[in-house]
């Protein structure tokens, strides 16, 4: 047998485990906000240690974690060292995700398997490359084969709220410094750039009056209306300017949440709304978020009575190529191809990462790991989130085999 046919026979027989294994990790919720992980860190530590595998647990400073709007963050770095000389390639998934939300036909922390398929929240994204890139790390020591370099797992717990106070905090704080990165993604396409986002937090400001005078009063919610009616209308411009990155279209605006007014018989005297636009990696952030303040105060002048004040909740920078990440892209297209039997792209995703916190940091990265071709297959941040187990199976076997060739 060749050692990619000892890799494979090994995941196979150990497939069984590896799924108990991400069911454990799904059953601890993670639900960010509120975001008190320190709980599955924790627990991921406890099951790592089954493995032989030591994590380091790195507890953020809680005043640094509540300051950020989370509770409790401990991130974990596994070190796993082979001979001298080589590459170290670090794997890293986040264990934070969205709220499980309505609508779930399975219980959202009950890592269900039916008819080949695991459901539950980060089933997809991404506790499934926790289990992904463990036991593709346990492969490859099973083989016993002369390596240079090593490997590192980065199980970090932020990725929700922009990855400051995970990878990022890790890499500020010098605990690590991988020469080579690969992150938490889908199966079939390893992703080399992606979209950067803004976030911001914007407070109409009206004046509270009794509905049977409404006059006496300024319609906060009115002056809303206003603004987001030209907010919208800007998507209708963003869909004219085209990213040159394969796999990313143009940039957008969402506005997710709004909040406001004291009671049905009262003119509101103050609307909230939070925003969120996403940047293709040619725009400019600054450039950005300075056009859209401009263009938002602009339009709460037209409202007699309406001001407005603007927060940053979020500015991820989008995420671009750097020259040395080309050994990751063909090892994994390469054994990709072998295992899946198709052509395994590289490509952009509209999605943002805190994997461009690496990439800042001059580490050349790729996205890569366990799930389906696009995040609507994977219900990943909605109802009935799962994951094609064969999917895992597959992802375990590509990553074991492009660590034995980086690290032969």
């Amino acid at each position: 047998m060749t050692d990619d046919q000892k890799l494979d026979a090994w995941v196979d027989a150990h497939f069984d485990e590896e799924v108990r294994f991400l069911q454990e990790l799904v059953r601890v919720p993670t639900p960010t906000p509120p975001g008190d992980n320190a709980p599955h860190a924790e627990r991921t530590a406890d099951l790592l240690k089954d493995f032989g595998f030591e994590a380091e647990k790195h507890p953020v400073p809680p005043a640094e974690v509540q300051a950020y709007g989370m509770e409790s963050i401990t991130n974990l770095i596994v070190r796993r060292r082979y001979g001298a000389g080589g590459r170290t390639i670090a794997l890293n998934a986040h264990g934070d995700v969205v709220p499980p939300g309505e609508g779930w036909t399975h219980d959202p922390y009950g890592a269900q398997i039916e008819d080949g398929r695991l459901y539950g929240r980060a089933a997809a994204v991404s506790k499934s490359d926790f289990a992904s890139f463990t036991f593709a790390v346990r492969a490859l020591e099973s083989l016993g084969a002369e390596l240079h370099g090593g490997v590192e797992l980065h199980f970090t717990y932020d990725e929700e709220f922009g990855g400051e106070l995970g990878p990022g905090w890790l890499l500020r704080n010098k605990l690590t410094r991988p020469d080579l990165l690969i992150a938490a993604g889908f199966s079939y396409e390893v992703v080399t750039a992606h979209n950067g986002c803004l976030q911001l937090e914007v407070t109409v400001h009206g004046k509270m009056a009794h509905a049977a005078i409404p006059h006496t009063g300024v319609d906060a919610l009115q002056g809303a209306v206003h603004i987001l009616n030209m907010l919208y209308a800007r998507n209708e411009v963003y869909r004219k300017v085209t990213s040159a990155v394969p796999g990313i279209t143009h940039p957008y605006l969402n506005v997710g949440r709004i909040e406001g007014g004291t009671n049905t018989n009262v003119v509101p005297g103050k609307v909230v709304f939070k925003l969120d636009r996403r940047m293709i990696p040619e725009e400019q952030p600054p450039v950005v978020e300075a056009g859209l303040r401009q263009a938002i105060e602009e339009a709460a002048a037209q409202v007699p009575g309406i001001s407005v004040t603007i927060r940053r909740l979020l500015l991820a920078n989008s995420m671009k190529p750097l020259p040395g990440n080309k050994p990751l892209v063909d090892a994994i297209r390469k054994h990709g191809k072998a295992v899946f039997g198709v052509d395994i792209p590289a490509m952009g995703t509209p999605l943002y990462t805190d994997v461009r916190l690496y990439g800042e940091a001059g580490i050349p990265g790729v996205i890569y790991g366990a799930g389906p071709r696009t995040v609507l297959e994977s219900n990943a941040k909605r109802a009935d989130e799962n994951l094609v187990l064969d999917d895992l199976r597959k992802a375990t076997k590509v990553v074991a085999r492009s660590l034995r060739e980086l690290l032969a």
